[in-house]
């Protein structure tokens, strides 16, 4: 006799590309004056781009506008420079928008095992 286990019912597809761009984005204050910002911008510009993804496949359409205005104001092409206490304060309002999306995104379990009838 084999043991089931239930499967969860959502899964949060958005979670880990979010908790790496809260990552790059405090690690981002650190490096906000010096040459390697640069790669926080580019990690914080596709990590907003994977979360618009997976929130566009989840159809939680409202997620998409503050997370391509993160993509827009963490752009490494065209950089946006902003007051620095500003952009400091950007930083974790960005952070938490990261968290809240990573937390909330979720899409079914295609292989939900739980709605089964047990034999």
């Amino acid at each position: 006799m084999s043991a089931r286990y239930p499967t969860p019912e959502f899964r949060r597809t958005a979670l880990a590309p979010a908790v790496l761009g809260v990552i790059a984005l405090l690690v981002g204050l650190v490096l906000i004056r010096a040459d390697g910002y640069l790669f926080i911008r580019f990690a914080v510009s596709i990590l907003a781009l994977i979360v618009v993804v997976f929130a566009w496949q989840a159809r939680q359409w409202w997620w998409v506008p503050p997370l391509v205005a993160v993509a827009v104001l963490w752009n490494p092409v065209l950089p946006i420079t902003l007051d620095g206490g500003l952009w400091l304060g950007l930083h974790y309002v960005a952070a938490m928008l990261f968290l809240l999306a990573g937390a909330f995104v979720k899409i079914r379990n295609p292989e939900d095992r739980n709605t089964r009838a047990s034999r």
